[in-house]
């Protein structure tokens, strides 16, 4: 391969993988109790919820410097020509402004590699979907004009639905002050979100959790009609037993070509809470992209 592949571990995408494709994954940090972690390398999903519901209020997360990144590239460019960079969405965090910045401070190190930073414009899985499909682009030859096309082809089209045990985590963290304001006094019911121009919003609420999930297979079928290729992700923090079920109904209702189950990554499980259940997915053309 001629070009090389840069996700955040915002991402989600399982472990196999990453190794399958080389993405390189750059971690976001974790800061508990004095301690510093970085997302999935040094904190496993399961010892970061344990962390996280033991003392919520010594837990703080912060995206990866510049210096991070520069580390990345420099790592990336002693193999390949070309480096495309997948970011969560910048309004929810300062991923992409980091990778930016490192960009540009690499470009007098190495003026010949060639890096295009790309806002995902979504977060968790949608984003992880957008990044494998370069990374297979990438690693069947494809030009890194064409990679990044595909990647930008998929972006326009990945859609993301998330369910909530409760509002609680997204309240108190203030990351979504708009689903805040709407359900902050109304802490019993679960909350359905969607990924909308990078930003997450209220899609509607259910009394409770097989009502919710019915609810996001019913949104899916609006955009995905049953014989239509689909790429699937199933994502869950702290709770796989739902999720294989949530995929078993996604794979009787729907065509898919690719479906796999993730955790949400620490940062994410923060963000969240754990309970929560979400789904992302895109739909290929008629050339098969």
């Amino acid at each position: 391969m001629d070009t090389a592949i840069i996700a955040d571990s915002i991402s989600c995408i399982p472990k196999e993988q990453v190794e399958r494709y080389q993405i390189k994954i750059v971690p976001a940090n974790v800061f508990f109790n004095n301690h510093i972690y970085r997302d999935l390398i040094e904190l496993s999903s399961e010892k970061a919820y344990e962390l996280l519901e033991k003392a919520p209020e010594f837990w703080k997360t912060s995206a990866p410097s510049p210096e991070d990144y520069v580390e990345a590239y420099r790592e990336l460019a002693k193999r390949v020509s070309s480096i495309l960079v997948v970011t969560i969405s910048s309004k929810l965090s300062m991923f992409h402004s980091s990778a930016t910045a490192a960009r540009e401070v690499f470009k007098e190190e190495s003026p010949q590699t060639v890096i295009e930073v790309m806002d995902s414009q979504t977060v968790a899985a949608a984003e992880g979907l957008i990044v494998l499909a370069a990374a297979k682009a990438a690693d069947e030859g494809k030009s890194f004009n064409e990679v990044v096309a595909i990647a930008n082809w998929v972006k326009e089209r990945v859609k993301f639905i998330g369910l909530l045990e409760t509002i609680r985590f997204v309240y108190r963290t203030g990351r979504i002050p708009k689903v805040a304001s709407e359900l902050g006094s109304m802490l019993s019911i679960k909350p359905v979100l969607t990924g909308s121009n990078g930003s997450i919003r209220l899609a509607g609420a259910a009394r409770n959790r097989q009502n919710g999930i019915n609810k996001m297979l019913q949104m899916m079928n609006v955009d995905v009609n049953h014989v239509e290729p689909v790429h699937v992700a199933v994502m869950h923090a702290k709770t796989l037993e739902e999720a294989e079920k949530l995929k078993e109904m996604v794979v009787a209702e729907f065509n898919c070509v690719e479906i796999f189950i993730t955790d949400f990554s620490p940062m994410m499980g923060y963000a969240t809470g754990p309970g929560t259940l979400a789904l992302a997915y895109y739909k290929e053309n008629e050339l098969g992209r």
